[in-house]
């Protein structure tokens, strides 16, 4: 309750609070995508200029909302901004979109615009100043234009070239920082858990047991490869991104793979556990196979002998182990 009364509601807004609170939002959004400008720049110079283009828009729709204030209300303006306002659209910080793709980028980018749109109408139909109503009607309509000056600024700076390049270097950046941590994540989860899972099964017939060392194996394998990959490499001069992505992306996928037969011994029958459990090997070998011909361009027979031969010998091993 204290929260929603230290703000106001936009509705009790006077005329000179909202052209402040416009003001603000104006200069908040130029910071914005001056942010994603920097945070694209080294990789993504193209898309870099468009949203330097768009700040530069922002801070003129800023520059006018000043020179109205200032022959309506004078040169002081009320310190008023989106947190003040109960109920007004909010911002993401940069910080949490900056580790974003580039199309989710752009999406926000919309997102904003239309948000903006929504604001000027709102604020157009409460004044009662002719000149203050006309602006923001003009800005209203200037923010849900942007879209079009969205892309005259992206054929501008981003030509047929500099789209390929900028979706090739995405696509090899999501390579890098996801699909290559994970498949090797999954492909140690599934491989190398196999033989103490299986070797504890049939030592022991007992699906209680094989199940925690299942999930002790996952798990331990999981935090192993998530560090060694976050350490490995900082990702400055591979280009593979950042280190905490990666070292999650493979964590998460190993843990997975471990846990994939590991979950069917919570099953209390062992054989119907195990027939199991031995289906979902074979599924998440396949898989890998299937991950490997698709995102790395290894031939899929290829990928497949290495994979399931591989699997098949650790699975041996399990199983010979455990029934000796």
């Amino acid at each position: 309750m204290r929260f929603s009364l230290s703000r106001k509601w936009f509705k009790d807004l006077s005329e000179q609070e909202v052209l402040a609170l416009a003001i603000s939002s104006e200069e908040d959004d130029a910071q914005i995508y001056r942010g994603y400008a920097e945070n694209l720049r080294a990789d993504y110079p193209a898309s870099a200029a468009v949203f330097d283009g768009m700040a530069v828009e922002e801070d003129g729709h800023r520059q006018r909302l000043i020179d109205l204030h200032r022959v309506r209300f004078g040169d002081v303006i009320p310190l008023i901004r989106r947190e003040h306002v109960s109920g007004f659209y909010a911002r993401r910080p940069v910080w949490l979109i900056e580790n974003l793709s580039l199309e989710r980028i752009r999406t926000e980018a919309e997102a904003m615009e239309q948000d903006a749109a929504r604001f000027y109408h709102a604020a157009a139909a409460r004044t009662s100043d002719a000149a203050t109503r006309k602006l923001l009607g003009d800005l209203a309509a200037a923010e849900a234009g942007h879209q079009a000056t969205a892309e005259q600024l992206e054929n501008q700076h981003l030509n047929d070239d500099a789209k390929s390049s900028e979706e090739e270097q995405a696509r090899r950046r999501f390579l890098l920082t996801w699909v290559q941590p994970g498949l090797a994540g999954l492909m140690d989860g599934s491989v190398s858990t196999l033989a103490p899972i299986f070797a504890t099964a049939f030592a022991t017939q007992d699906t209680w047991t094989t199940f925690l060392v299942g999930l002790a194996a996952s798990v331990g394998a999981g935090i192993s490869m998530g560090f060694t990959e976050a350490a490995s490499d900082d990702g400055e001069l591979s280009g593979r991104g950042s280190p905490v992505k990666r070292g999650f992306a493979s964590g998460i996928m190993t843990t997975l793979g471990g846990l994939g037969h590991a979950l069917p011994y919570l099953i209390t029958d062992f054989w119907t556990a195990t027939v199991i459990a031995i289906i979902v090997v074979f599924v998440e070998l396949w898989a890998i196979a299937w991950i490997q011909n698709k995102f790395m361009q290894t031939p899929f027979f290829r990928a497949a002998f290495q994979v399931v031969v591989g699997g098949a010998l650790v699975f041996g091993a399990g199983v010979l182990i455990g029934s000796g």
